[in-house]
């Protein structure tokens, strides 16, 4: 289940232009507090991170009350973590003072009312838990209890209960993440992502029935998608591929069923090129379990097709992506 914390890639570099705008409201009257924001800010935008950081650091001196520099100040640390050097206390300390000032930030925009601050607030939050994420501080105990913080804060707010559903699988709480999961469909029950996610966790614990059910859910919530039907024969074509345990008539089965997801995908999008090369295969999978020889044949005939189908749509596809190159002069 690929949360993180993946969502946090946020384009912060855009809110320092937005926020550097607005300082005024803050009162920085003092010249050095206002040039040592100004110079962090383009030191960030450098990835000069720890030239940054001294610098978010000179600016707070100058006026504690600047909410939002103290998150930059604590991303500025984390950037300069390295994973590979876990027994150095002083990159180790890179993420304490990442996480001091996470907290800060938030804690200093508590009652922010422009929309720009209550952002940064809500990523503070959610770098927050990253920090005490098992790949980095690994303190469950903390993070637990911010990502209920956060879910307090916008009970509405799908998110945050799939990042403490993240929380729970890394404990093993399978039962526990399972429920957050669920929580968040509840909350945005027309939002792809939630089945998404709920499909990937179904399917790292093995558990085929409901990681299709999910899928399909996610299917009829966007039927106009193309992928959300092919996603779910990809998956029935696999099954039948790796489970060697299938009985035939379940094989068939499930092969039917992939062959009908792929119908729905083609009838939104004739020239979808990967639906149409997995119902090649999902006929030829077909014609094994089946004993009519002329069906059979038919089957075969019906792939050949689309394979020669396939083949032209994945040339054109090339082509045309070569012809972009071109005019791009690359």
């Amino acid at each position: 289940m690929q949360v993180r914390f993946s969502r946090l890639a946020v384009p912060i570099l855009a809110l320092i232009v937005t926020l550097a705008a607005g300082c005024g409201k803050y009162s920085i009257s003092n010249i050095r507090s206002a040039k040592a924001f100004q110079d962090a800010n383009a030191m960030y935008q450098r990835s000069d991170w720890a030239g940054a950081a001294e610098r978010y650091e000179d600016s707070i001196r100058f006026n504690p009350e600047l909410g939002f520099a103290y998150f930059f100040l604590g991303h500025s640390h984390e950037q300069q973590f390295k994973p590979t050097k876990k027994d150095d206390p002083a990159n180790m300390d890179h993420l304490r003072k990442a996480a001091e000032n996470y907290r800060l930030a938030v804690d200093k925009l508590k009652d922010a009312k422009d929309p720009k601050e209550q952002q940064v607030r809500r990523y503070a939050f959610e770098y927050l838990i990253a920090v005490y994420g098992s790949d980095k501080l690994n303190d469950f105990t903390k993070a637990e209890p911010i990502a209920r913080e956060l879910i307090a804060f916008d009970p509405t707010d799908a998110g945050p209960y799939r990042i403490l559903a993240k929380l729970y699988e890394d404990q093993g709480r399978n039962d526990d993440a399972e429920r957050e999961l669920l929580k968040a469909i509840d909350v945005k029950p027309t939002d792809p992502l939630g089945y998404q996610t709920l499909a990937g966790f179904y399917q790292k614990l093995g558990d085929f029935d409901k990681t299709i059910n999910a899928w399909t859910k996610r299917a009829e919530v966007e039927p106009k998608n193309p992928e959300a039907w092919h996603t779910i024969g990809a998956y029935y074509q696999a099954k039948v591929f790796s489970d060697k345990r299938l009985s035939n008539k379940v094989a068939l089965d499930l092969t039917l069923k992939g062959i009908e997801a792929e119908d729905k995908a083609l009838a939104l999008s004739p020239d979808y090129y990967e639906a149409v090369t997995y119902k090649n295969i999902l006929l030829r999978q077909q014609a094994l379990y089946e004993k009519d020889q002329a069906k059979v044949r038919a089957l075969i005939a019906e792939a050949d097709v689309l394979l020669k189908r396939g083949t032209e749509l994945r040339d054109k596809q090339a082509g045309e992506v070569a012809k972009g190159k071109g005019k791009d002069g690359k």
